[in-house]
């Protein structure tokens, strides 16, 4: 492999793992013994999971400039 591939696949397979590691302690919000949140709440989090999701995706497929916000409730 190329180093730019070589570069490519460590930098993706730590980052992709670490960010499935977050979905996953995203979930455990669901604990309703040890959180309080509304649908409103789950919504605006998802929403912005899917925002930021179809974000990075787009930058696969365009050059175009893409807007990073920051998260809140």
């Amino acid at each position: 492999m190329n180093k730019k591939r070589e570069k490519f696949v460590e930098l993706a397979e730590a980052r992709v793992e670490k960010t499935l590691k977050d979905i996953q302690l995203i979930g455990n919000l669901s604990n309703k013994a040890a959180y309080e949140y509304s649908e409103e709440d789950v919504k605006k989090i998802f929403a912005a999971l899917q925002q930021a999701l179809n974000l990075s995706k787009s930058r696969f497929n365009t050059e175009l400039e893409v807007k990073e916000g920051v998260f809140k409730l």
